[in-house]
Formats: C-alpha cells, structure tokens, sequence
C-alpha cells in the first residue's frame, strides 16, 4: 500500500469529510446570517461520499471526522457512518456536531460505529448562545450531551471558540461543565474564513490569554497527549478525567505536523485550510465512475502542493473566501 505523503514528508492519515454545507444553526464565526447554500446536484451523493473514504482508508488513512454545515442534517447519515466505520483498516469514525439533534441520534451513531464526538458548545447562558448561534437554542444541545453521555461513545469533546465581548468570560465557567460531565474540551481560535458581516480582529481571544483565565481557577500542566489532530493539551491535576486542548491556527500553528486534508461537500480537497489549493474529485469520480485508479494518481499528485503552512492574522481581515460551513468545520 502506498502511503499518503506530501512534498514535505509529513504522512497524511486523517481526512476530514463534509458531508453538507446546511446547518440549523447560522454561527457568527461560521458563516453569514443570510446563506445560499449548494444545490443539491452539486453536492457529492451519499455513495461517492463513501467512495472516496474507501479510498483514503486504502490509502493509509486511519482517522475519518465527518463535519458539515451539521452532518446530522443529512439524509442518511446513519447508514453512512456504519458503511465507513466498516472500512478495513479504518482505526475510527469520529464526528463534529452542534448538539441540535443528538437526542434522537446520538445513539443510532454510537451503535453505527462512530468513536467520538465533538459537540460545539460556545456558551452556557442561553440568550447569549442564541446570540452567538443566531437560531440555536441552548437547552436543546444540553439535552444533546447528556444523550450523547448516555449513549457511550468512548470519548466526548466540546469545542468553543472564544471571542472576546461574547463569550471569552465564560472561559472557566465551560472548563467546569466539562469537569462536572467528565468531558474533554478544546478552546479555538477564531478562523479568519468567509466574509461574516463583522471585524474578528477586535473580537481576537488568543490561546495565551485562554489559558491565562482557566489558570486563575485551574492549576494546569502541560501534557504531550495527541488526540490525531491539532488540538494542544493540558491536564488539571485536580480533574485527571478531563483534558483541556487549545487549537491555535494563529498564535501557535500546528502546521509542521499537520497530517491532513478535508473534503468539502462539492468534491474538493483541499489541502490546507488557509488556502485555497484544491483539486476537484467529484469530477473525477464521475468521470471514472469504475475505476479508482485516476482518483489516486490526483490524490498524489496534490498532496506535492500541499503547503508547508497556512498565514494567517489575528488582524481581523477575511483571508479565504469561503465559509467554514463549506470547508468541513
């Protein structure tokens, strides 16, 4: 088996998948209030999604993230899951989510093979998650959590990303609810993708500062754990069932050991976040609907322009057009 390396020698073994660019949920940092989203013959089939992770997991890829938009949206997505987490070879299936529907699916997904969870979760006072999700109703993700608890996948995450006059004060406040639920928690940079109608320079939250917060509660202590993706760790000493990560794309890239790509919903993979190299595989699925063989030679010959790493500022302007909604978030 060939394995997946690009012109840096960095192994690519993680693929991230959007499985649709439609959300329930219209987040500030995520994408505009009023979005157009793909019709729907642009939008890869639930078959040529799973033909593509056939192929990267032939390739050497051992961890597959499906995102969205919302994945648990999509038709389907159930019987998806259980086809990729199938795979031979396949170390896990994992998923990103906003909580809206994991008390109807959180154990549908646990049964279908899918490891762990990223739940978004950027405030625990409701009228300012409505704020920061524009339609989203806070008890509803809650009543998602404990569901997902319930349902025992082996691990559960909450991602937040932390904007300062939003929610930055409520920093410690989330490390406690994820202490009290025995769940993990990453803390994220704000991502300077698509043209959400406001400056991010001046809502700017970095990692440092994150941390800074959390210590004046929280004794911490650096760990070197890799979850098999960007996330940094620490440990709390007091809560050893607990890990607090910080994804920091500006003030501390995890670019020299980046070892994926993503796959939006049209077909494109693009081969770092921060730019907008990509190749196009939906036509080349359908151009060789029986053949897989011309789908791996492009794979190779991309990941040779894969860059050595992304440039992005804390300065508040857009720096890649599209949204995260489109990019597999």
């Amino acid at each position: 088996m060939t394995q997946l390396r690009d012109a840096h020698n960095r192994q690519i073994d993680y693929l991230r998948m959007s499985v649709t660019d439609r959300c329930d949920f219209r987040c500030v940092y995520c994408m505009a209030e009023d979005m157009t989203f793909l019709p729907r013959q642009q939008v890869l089939g639930l078959e040529e999604l799973e033909r593509i992770a056939r192929i990267f997991v032939g390739l050497g890829v051992k961890k597959i993230r499906l995102t969205g938009g919302e994945p648990l949206v999509r038709q389907g997505i159930v019987g998806l899951c259980e086809r990729i987490a199938a795979l031979p070879g396949l170390r896990e299936l994992v998923m990103t989510t906003n909580g809206s529907q994991l008390v109807r699916l959180a154990a549908p997904l646990a049964r279908a093979g899918v490891k762990r969870l990223n739940i978004s979760l950027d405030s625990l006072d409701a009228e300012k998650f409505h704020a920061i999700t524009r339609t989203g109703q806070l008890q509803q993700v809650l009543d998602g959590i404990d569901a997902a608890r319930a349902a025992g996948f082996e691990r559960i995450k909450l991602n937040a990303v932390v904007m300062k006059g939003r929610n930055a004060e409520e920093v410690a406040d989330l490390v406690d609810f994820a202490i009290a639920g025995g769940l993990d928690l990453s803390f994220i940079e704000e991502m300077p993708l698509g043209d959400v109608g406001r400056s991010r320079g001046e809502s700017f939250c970095s990692s440092d500062e994150v941390k800074a917060l959390i210590a004046e509660r929280h004794a911490l202590v650096d760990s070197a754990e890799q979850s098999g993706g960007p996330a940094r760790y620490v440990r709390l000493p007091e809560h050893p069932q607990t890990r607090i990560g910080f994804i920091s794309p500006h003030s501390h890239n995890f670019c020299a050991t980046c070892n994926r790509v993503r796959l939006t919903v049209e077909g494109r993979l693009l081969l770092c976040l921060g730019h907008e190299h990509s190749i196009d595989l939906r036509a080349l699925l359908r151009r060789h609907p029986t053949s897989d063989q011309p789908v791996i030679d492009a794979i190779h010959a991309a990941l040779q322009r894969k860059p050595l790493r992304h440039e992005f500022s804390s300065g508040g302007e857009v720096q890649v057009l599209r949204f995260m909604n489109a990019s597999g978030g």
